[in-house]
């Protein structure tokens, strides 16, 4: 049937607002669902108000032990849900019919992963799917969860310990940092080792901000204070080779120096009570279900875990 001309404009009900209601639902308050949904909490309040007076009627009753749904609130969410799940439908239909017409894949990669995982994985995949065009973007992790973000990449592969809101994830791999120097270093003599203080208060090769090997050591180290970087520089490769130029000590996954290690170029460091360990992690936009080539390369990977 045909809309008059006359007749008023329907105004659909925002979907993220939506989403809000349901999470106050299942999460007991507007603060949860606020996380749950990666939406700061005053642009969660604001999105709900807008709904309550786009449907003329109050859903949420707030009060001092928090809010909760109102009896008019419950039954607007019980139809949400199935809104939210037909929007969540959709979306993956078309995210898999998009990904079938395009037969392509970009993935963006952090230099760790770039240098050391990337290659066998995109090797194994290709034997799988030849008939996919890959291409491969390198940056630091920060720079990766924004290609992902902004829709640059199908999918990314990141060592940062956490993951920005809004952005969905799986465990790919598991990596390690070490603190490594050359023989001739005073700390490759030492018996006992390290405290994380003494790591904390000494000058340090490091990768830039940004980059995912930098991020789990700054939060390792949070509550020291830190003297300013030895050297600061853009690729694992950069800071091992300071390391075995003899500049300093510096931080690196066990990736970047596991030959080195063997050779005895480089030693490992012991740090007492310092755990540097890291879940490497495959990023992408939603929908939560990763559709086409780049869901095919995930599985795959992580099979083979």
């Amino acid at each position: 049937m045909t809309r008059s001309p006359h007749s008023p404009t329907v105004r659909w009900p925002d979907l993220a607002a939506l989403e809000l209601l349901v999470g106050i639902d299942d999460h007991g308050g507007l603060g949860a669902a606020a996380r749950a949904a990666g939406v700061a909490q005053p642009n969660a309040s604001r999105a709900v108000r807008r709904l309550e007076k786009q449907l003329g009627t109050v859903l949420v009753r707030r009060g001092r032990a928090g809010s909760a749904l109102t009896p008019e609130g419950t039954v607007v969410a019980h139809w949400a849900r199935q809104t939210l799940a037909d929007a969540r439908r959709l979306l993956d239909a078309a995210a898999a019919l998009s990904a079938d017409r395009q037969a392509e894949l970009t993935v963006a990669a952090s230099m760790t992963v770039a240098e050391h995982l990337i290659p066998r994985w995109l090797g194994r995949f290709r034997g799988l799917r030849d008939d996919v065009q890959i291409q491969l973007q390198v940056h630091n992790s920060r720079q990766v969860c924004d290609a992902v973000a902004e829709g640059r990449c199908h999918v990314g592969f990141v060592e940062a310990p956490t993951v920005p809101p809004g952005l969905h994830s799986t465990p790919v791999a598991r990596d390690r940092l070490v603190v490594v120097v050359t023989p001739a270093h005073p700390w490759a003599r030492r018996r006992r080792p390290l405290t994380v203080a003494e790591l904390a208060a000494t000058p340090l090769v490091v990768r830039e901000e940004g980059s995912g090997t930098r991020h789990t050591l700054d939060l390792a180290l949070r509550e020291f204070a830190r003297p300013s970087p030895l050297l600061e520089l853009g690729s694992g490769a950069a800071v091992r080779t300071a390391a075995l130029g003899g500049v300093g000590p510096a931080v690196l996954s066990t990736l970047a120096v596991a030959d080195h290690l063997a050779s005895g170029e480089l030693r490992t460091v012991e740090v007492e009570g310092l755990d540097l360990a890291r879940t490497l992690r495959a990023v992408w936009h939603p929908p939560r279900k990763l559709a086409g080539p780049a869901g095919d390369l995930v599985r795959m990977i992580v099979r083979g875990a």
